[in-house]
Order: C-alpha cells, then structure tokens, then sequence
C-alpha cells in the first residue's frame, strides 16, 4: 500500500492535532482539519498555528491539493480559508455537512443568508468516494455518530479519523452533540476496524489520560481493535452505547463550542458583518447546555 508523508502539529489550547499529508513522489500535499487560534475572551483570532504549516509546506516545497475538514469541529476554529487564499488548495468535507448546517442553521437562527446546501465549500464527499493526493488512491469514508457528517480519510496507508476515535487508553468521541449517535458510532467504527491492521490511523486530539505524560496521536487499526478501552473486539453494540451514553450524561459542552460550530459550518469563515461594518458571533442562552 502506498505510504504519505505525515507531518503533524499539535495545538494545546486545544489539544488538536492538524496534519499535512503529503505524496512523496509528487509533492502534493493535503492539510487535514487545522486550527484558527482563536480568544473568546477578547474575541480575537491569531494565525500563528496556521502559519506554522505554511512555513513547513514552503520549506518542503509542497504544492496544496486538499484541505480536508473530517467534520464541523464543536473545539476549534477551522483555518481553512486562510490557508487556502494563502496556499490554494480544494476544500472538502463530507456531503452530510447539509444536515449539520440545517440543524446549527436554526440553532444559531443564521436566517437566508446562511446557505444549507454545503456550497461553501469546493467538494462534498459521499461515502466510498475516491479520489488522488498527488499518485497515492485515497477513499472517503462516512463515519458518523460522533456528528452526522464525519469523514474517514484513507489515504495510502494512513486512516485520518477525526474525532471518532482517540488513542486507545482513551477511546472514543462523545455522541450527546445534535445528531450525535452511539449505535451509529459503533457501526462506523466496525467501518475503521475493518480495513487492514496495519493501517496507520492518524487522531484529531489527545488529553492524556491518566497514567500517561506524553502526547500522541498516531496508532494502528491493529492496535485499536486490540486494545481501545471502549470499544475493542468483543465489546457489543449494547454494551458500548450503555457506556457512551452513561459518559455522555455527564460531560459539559466543549469550551469554544458555540464560537466554532458557527463558523465551521460556514466552512471556517465568520458570518457575514452587520451594518456597522463588524462581524458577530451569537450566543444562544439555554439550548445545548444541561440546566
């Protein structure tokens, strides 16, 4: 199987992990699921994680193909448009990215304005969907549960899953979010669990889990299956939604939830500026916190 280069860069305000994905032969590249910094404090934005992976594609003398979003991130700003005016590069993301925008769509009440049909973006995958990073095949695969649009990138050897799964001493993504779905997320990790065990699978966070002092965010189909501590062969679907289900009642909302969601799923950008000249962010009171 092809093998690309991965370059990785984590972000610890976040503990999110954005990738260039490269083909060695070639030298095209993907970026997979980066970061905008953002301040909710101040409400400011700062590119410097961003620029980090401008100054590593320049000095590799990479050319942009992708920039691939696994999924409308509830944790962090995406710093795709940027990076896209600035390197170029098509933007994808799954073609469900129509059902999470019609949900947040109402939630954030983003009216006419706000279109519903993914066009904010270059390219909407469906599920089993092929396409090339520079010479090496790489699949599309629907993974949801986590959110209705998560994507599986497969490209070469190397599975990148977003938040579906984390390293296996910590598990797997929540499914409390609008959509979410633990049976759901079990199917599309039996989707994951399928694919050749020696598959690299390259993960969108890390929290270090106790017991361990270092960040990491590569492992294995193999290793996951063997050792995930929620869902690991031999695991049922019951069992694993009883425990998901149990977890998810008691975790709070993502700190920048209602700041990314709604410029996510405008593909990164914010939303459009008021007549005053200046962009807002909403925040809606009593809809997806625990009273």
């Amino acid at each position: 199987m092809q093998k690309p280069d991965v370059k990785a860069f984590f972000d610890p305000d976040t503990f999110t992990v954005s990738y260039v994905v490269s083909d060695p032969a070639t030298k095209q590249c993907a970026i997979v699921d980066s970061v905008l910094d953002y301040n909710p404090n101040a409400g400011t934005t700062d590119t410097g994680s961003a620029d980090q992976i401008i100054d590593y594609i320049k000095q590799q003398g990479l050319s942009v193909q992708w920039l691939l979003e696994t999924h409308v991130h509830a944790d962090h700003l995406s710093a795709a448009p940027y990076l896209q005016d600035k390197v170029g590069g098509r933007l994808a993301i799954g073609s469900h990215i129509r059902t999470v925008q019609d949900t947040f769509g109402k939630v954030f009440n983003a009216g006419s304005e706000f279109q519903r049909d993914g066009s904010q973006f270059n390219q909407l995958f469906d599920d089993g969907d092929t396409f090339k990073l520079g010479e090496i095949e790489a699949h599309a695969m629907h993974t949801p549960g986590h959110t209705p649009a998560c994507m599986t990138y497969l490209i070469g050897d190397a599975a990148f899953v977003g938040d579906t799964l984390f390293m296996p001493d910590y598990g797997t993504a929540r499914c409390d979010f609008p959509g979410g779905d633990a049976a759901v997320l079990y199917q599309s990790v039996q989707k994951i669990f399928a694919l050749p065990e020696q598959t690299r699978m390259f993960l969108c966070h890390d929290y270090l889990p106790a017991g361990r002092t270092e960040y990491v965010w590569e492992t294995t189909v193999g290793a996951q299956k063997q050792q995930n501590i929620h869902i690991h062969q031999g695991i049922s679907e019951n069992e694993f939604v009883a425990m998901r289900t149990r977890r998810d009642a008691d975790l709070d909302m993502p700190r920048l939830i209602l700041p990314s969601v709604q410029v996510n799923m405008r593909a990164g950008r914010m939303p459009p500026a008021e007549d005053n000249g200046i962009q807002y962010l909403k925040i809606p009171v009593n809809v997806l916190g625990r009273s």
